[in-house]
């Protein structure tokens, strides 16, 4: 880490305990990676501040996961093919020790998103489902927001170098790092300020259009023409959420996103991707997906199609929507300019959608319903969550009512309704 860049990066690490969090005074704090692995242990130097900031903050304990991405390349590549679907438990016994405890659970996103590139897709996709299914009693703990956590972002070298290729190797974590404090306002004095008043904003957004009770939305752009209904009792989302236990805390930083779930059984017609996706270490590209009565039955992708089906084929769910999310062209995300290859990022800079699990706590009484109840409700169930970016300047959405009749949410990827 850059010394220049030590003042932000400590306001950094401070936005993500203080406003990300809310850390409570003798709560405990687990840091770890991303989709059910370790922190990079690259970015031990950056972890080490959020320890000092969480201890600070009156932190009673703090542990961390860690991991080595190419350990993971080593396996998929050397080890015997029958033990890939194989995943030890003891990862997510950890993980369940602190949430089944009421404790705060904070997520490095940072991942190399080429990693598996040229490793057969049936592998990777044994491995990551192994990992999924393992992970799946303390992710459950997320999905209905039993306990405060968040998710944020930090350089790697690997995830540097695609986001900036033509930089000077030597200079392309720093430029990172500066993007990120910008795009995360840690380069401004009071980021902790910022980001409250930020989240209740977008809090505010959403009570207006859960207030509103859609029956649908209607997505029209290029190469989009999709109908997606929302079951009875959904809720939007966005910034501040308060947690089971009480505590208000951002799930993201950054976020410029309204959130809800769709109906499982009732999304028609054809949408198109507006940004690449990353997924298991691999890039899928300008794909267009067709949906009816939920599921996708036809796809197309100009790169890592084959990817691409074998994450709709994980489980019957992930053919189905979980999630529709919706940001506006206008934020500073989208206008930074570039592709992140980080869905964390990516997301903030676009509409979009995703594959798979559904959040309980969209919906009315979700958190205590049953797995059953909640399919039966119209909630969307499977091992993974994997958000794909269809929005652009060129994308309109329609807030459709029981009569049919149709308001306007957004125009040209801009808010058509004030905050």
């Amino acid at each position: 880490m850059s010394p220049t860049l030590q003042p932000a990066l400590e306001r950094y690490a401070d936005l993500t305990i203080r406003a990300g969090l809310n850390l409570q005074p003798d709560q405990r704090l687990l840091i770890v990676g991303p989709q059910g692995r370790g922190v990079d242990i690259h970015l031990a130097p950056f972890v080490r501040l959020l320890a000092r900031s969480a201890y600070k903050t009156g932190a009673r304990y703090v542990e961390v996961l860690w991991d080595d991405p190419q350990l993971r390349v080593l396996r998929l590549q050397e080890a015997p093919p029958h033990s890939f679907g194989e995943y030890p438990s003891w990862s997510a016994i950890a993980r369940l020790e602190f949430l089944q405890h009421g404790d705060a659970c904070l997520a490095l996103f940072a991942r190399d998103p080429d990693l598996f590139s040229g490793i057969d897709e049936d592998i990777v996709s044994s491995s990551v489902n192994a990992i999924l299914t393992t992970m799946r009693p303390a992710v459950s703990y997320i999905l209905r927001n039993a306990i405060n956590w968040s998710v944020v972002s930090a350089p790697i070298p690997s995830w540097a170098a695609k986001v900036f290729p033509s930089v000077d190797a030597r200079d392309q974590e720093r430029r990172l790092w500066e993007l990120i404090l910008h795009l995360c306002r840690a380069d401004l004095p009071d980021p902790v300020s910022i980001w409250r008043d930020l989240g209740r904003d977008l809090a505010l957004r959403a009570c207006y259009l859960t207030t509103k009770n859609y029956s649908s939305l209607a997505y029209t752009g290029p190469g989009t023409q999709l109908y997606v209904a929302l079951p009875k009792g959904h809720i939007w989302h966005g910034g501040q959420v308060t947690g089971q236990n009480g505590v208000t805390f951002l799930p993201n930083i950054p976020t410029e996103e309204i959130y809800t779930l769709p109906h499982k059984g009732h999304v028609d017609g054809v949408v198109s991707s507006t940004k690449p996706l990353s997924y298991g270490g691999n890039a899928i590209e300008s794909f267009r997906l067709t949906f009816s009565n939920g599921r996708v039955v036809d796809l197309a992708a100009q790169k890592g199609e084959a990817f691409l089906r074998k994450l709709i084929e994980t489980d019957e769910g992930a053919s189905r929507l979980g999630e529709v999310a919706l940001v506006p062209h206008d934020s500073p995300v989208s206008q930074c300019g570039r592709i992140l290859h980080n869905e964390l990022y990516d997301e903030n800079a676009a509409s979009h959608l995703a594959f798979g699990n559904a959040y309980k706590f969209s919906l009315v009484g979700g958190e205590a319903m049953s797995d059953d109840q909640f399919s039966a409700s119209g909630g969307n169930m499977s091992l993974v969550h994997v958000d794909f970016m269809i929005g652009s300047q060129e994308m309109d959405v329609d807030g459709v009512k029981d009569d049919g009749s149709k308001e306007a949410i957004m125009r040209h990827g801009l808010w058509a309704f004030g905050g």
